[in-house]
C-alpha cells in the first residue's frame, strides 16, 4: 500500500489534500503520472494545508449562496449547441469543459470543469444528464439539451 496526498478531485477517493492508502500499482501507473497525486512525506502537512487553502478559495463562498446555484441549475435545462452529423451523432463527444461554457453562456455562474462528472459518454442529440459536486456536501443534477450546431 502506498501512502499518498490528492492534489486533484478522483472519484470515489477523496478530495484536494486528503492522504489516501491506494496500492502501489494504482499510484505508480495512474495517480502519480497523472498528476492526481504525490507521495506522502513527513514535510508534506505544509503541501497539505496549501492544498486545502486553495481548494476552499475555489469552493463557493457559503452554503446558501451553492444552495441557491444548485437550484437555478436544476431548474434550467442547458442548451448545448454541438457539430453533428446525420442521425444526431456528434463529431467526438461533449466533454465537461464544454458543459461549464454553456452553463456560464447562460448566465447561471461559472462552475469547475474539473468538478462535473458526466455518467456516461455524450455522443448524441437529445436530452442528457451531469452532476457538478459545488460543495463536498452539496452535488447538482444539471439538465443539458444537445443539438446540433448549424
Amino acid at each position: 500500500m502506498s501512502k499518498l496526498i490528492l492534489t486533484h478531485e478522483v472519484s470515489g477517493l477523496g478530495a484536494p489534500g486528503d492522504v489516501v492508502d491506494v496500492k502501489n500499482g494504482f499510484a505508480r501507473n495512474y495517480l502519480i503520472p497523472q498528476g492526481f497525486a504525490v507521495s506522502w512525506s513527513r514535510g508534506g502537512e505544509k503541501q497539505i494545508e496549501q492544498i486545502k487553502a486553495a481548494r476552499t478559495a475555489r469552493e463557493h463562498a457559503t452554503l446558501e449562496e451553492a444552495k441557491d446555484l444548485k437550484d437555478k441549475l436544476e431548474a434550467t435545462k442547458v442548451k448545448l449547441a454541438i457539430k453533428a452529423g446525420a442521425g444526431g451523432r456528434l463529431f467526438g463527444s461533449v466533454k465537461t469543459a464544454d458543459i461549464a461554457n454553456a452553463v456560464a453562456e447562460a448566465g447561471l455562474g461559472t462552475l469547475d470543469k474539473r468538478k462535473i462528472e458526466i455518467p456516461s459518454a455524450i455522443k448524441l442529440t437529445g436530452d442528457h444528464e451531469a452532476t457538478v459536486r459545488l460543495r463536498d456536501d452539496l452535488v447538482a443534477t444539471i439538465s443539458i439539451q444537445v443539438v446540433a450546431a448549424k
